[in-house]
């Protein structure tokens, strides 16, 4: 089968992103192998009676997403297996100092973490199902989860963590070329995960309250496939949507009408009330909460939930693979949601990281460098350069995270994301430190 046989059997919608999935689809079922080289822009205009600026921009978007190399007279070929180049996360958390004191983890003290010894001594087997197609949630789990949840969620599901549950949402749910909102600034790792499923990406500002409307109003103007958003704590920002937020956005995503997607990444130690969009569309809304920062990023747990419509999909794709989530570690999370002595324990975490929080940034404010933001475990502190600011800090011993591989819009002031939670006191020196560093005007400057 010729290029062009296999492309236009595979060509649902006569449109760039059509295209694009048809010459995506084509790669994934074999027809067009590594190395294949591609019709002319015009004989595959011509072909498939698209027009040579269609061809050339769904050419354009699979190019993008490194599915197709061009090289100008040699052609366009598909693209084989490569390395993939360094993406956002590893950009923010690549270090080559050991810091005296590095705030650039965005991970949880782990002193304030509850004690696992109750929840592991009664552990005594490691729980072998009846049937391999067991309930993959502990019903007692499942019980105590819907009580917590922000709104009544048709299904439940228990995942390897908040990114496994946005991988497995974004794979089920999106196609390759698709358009989908996210915040600005926003979570390196979904973006990363975004840009490899080859979506188009568009960034829509983040303020006080939470995602802006009007930009939205904006991007949904063209269709959009699903919408990722942070509810609480906002990593980087901090910023919690408020139930007002929520009440502007609903009416205009109801109109779009596609998924919307909330990662509530802080779960139990945001001091911010759990405001979820699903309380105003719920037919629309997947919300994950994750038990990393609260209960221990090595438990890997995070729950998702839904109407069943959208998560079934996701539940036949986890079925494939990894099939349910450890119920020896359910039953750990159990324990933990439901043992008096560790609910204390998760919400004094939650008042000393909303104390740490405010100490610093009123130390800070005090130096003239204002912070936006209430909640969660991280700062996103202004600078005049970033890359100034860093190399001044790493010269004292202190990390922090660069904040242009959060950024989805065209880059305009410089940010460095502190991670506050890890910081039990000194406020007023580091804020010292921190306010010199964000003063400092280019790196190439004699500033110490």
């Amino acid at each position: 089968m010729s290029a062009l046989s296999a492309i236009e059997d595979r060509l649902e919608t006569p449109s760039a992103r059509g295209l694009a999935r048809a010459v995506s689809r084509a790669v994934r079922d074999g027809a067009l192998e590594t190395g294949a080289k591609l019709p002319p822009i015009r004989a595959v205009a011509s072909q498939l009676g698209l027009s040579p600026t269609t061809v050339s921009a769904g050419w354009a978007l699979l190019a993008r997403s490194g599915a197709i190399h061009t090289d100008g007279r040699r052609g366009t070929t598909v693209a084989g297996l490569q390395d993939p180049a360094p993406g956002r996360y590893r950009r923010a958390l690549e270090r080559q100092l050991d810091f005296a004191l590095d705030l650039s983890t965005g991970t949880p003290d782990p002193a304030l973490l509850p004690n696992l010894g109750p929840a592991l001594s009664e552990l005594t087997t490691a729980g072998i199902p009846g049937t391999y197609l067991d309930d993959p949630v502990l019903p007692a789990l499942r019980d105590v989860l819907n009580a917590q949840w922000p709104y009544p969620a048709e299904e439940l599901m228990i995942v390897d963590g908040a990114m496994d549950g946005l991988d497995l949402v974004s794979r089920s749910l999106l196609r390759f070329g698709d358009r989908v909102v996210v915040e600005h600034p926003g979570f390196p790792p979904l973006l990363d995960l975004l840009e490899h499923i080859g979506v188009e990406v568009v960034g829509v500002p983040v303020d006080d309250s939470g995602l802006c409307p009007r930009p939205l109003a904006e991007a949904l103007c063209s269709p959009v496939a699903a919408v990722f958003l942070q509810p609480r704590a906002q990593n980087p920002t901090g910023v919690s949507m408020t139930a007002q937020r929520a009440g502007d956005l609903a009416p205009l995503l109801a109109r779009a009408g596609m998924p919307v997607v909330e990662d509530d990444s802080a779960g139990a130690v945001a001091a911010s009330e759990p405001v979820s969009l699903g309380s105003w569309i719920p037919d629309q809304v997947i919300h994950i909460r994750s038990f990393s920062k609260s209960h221990g990023p090595d438990l890997r747990l995070a729950a998702v939930g839904g109407p069943g419509e959208l998560l079934r999909e996701v539940s036949h794709r986890r079925q494939l693979g990894q099939g349910w989530t450890s119920r020896l570690l359910q039953r750990v999370l159990l324990t933990l949601l439901t043992d008096p002595a560790a609910i204390a324990q998760v919400d004094h975490a939650r008042d000393e990281y909303t104390r740490r929080r405010s100490a610093l940034v009123a130390a800070l404010g005090s130096r003239d460098i204002t912070v936006s933001g209430g909640d969660g475990l991280n700062l996103w502190v202004p600078v005049n350069d970033e890359s100034a600011a860093i190399v001044r800090l790493a010269s004292q011993g202190v990390g922090v995270t660069p904040g242009t591989p959060f950024d989805v819009l065209p880059h305009g002031a410089g940010h460095v994301r502190v991670t506050v939670g890890l910081v039990a006191g000194g406020y007023e020196e580091l804020a010292e430190v921190l306010a010199a560093a964000a003063n400092t005007s280019s790196w190439g400057s004699r500033a110490r």
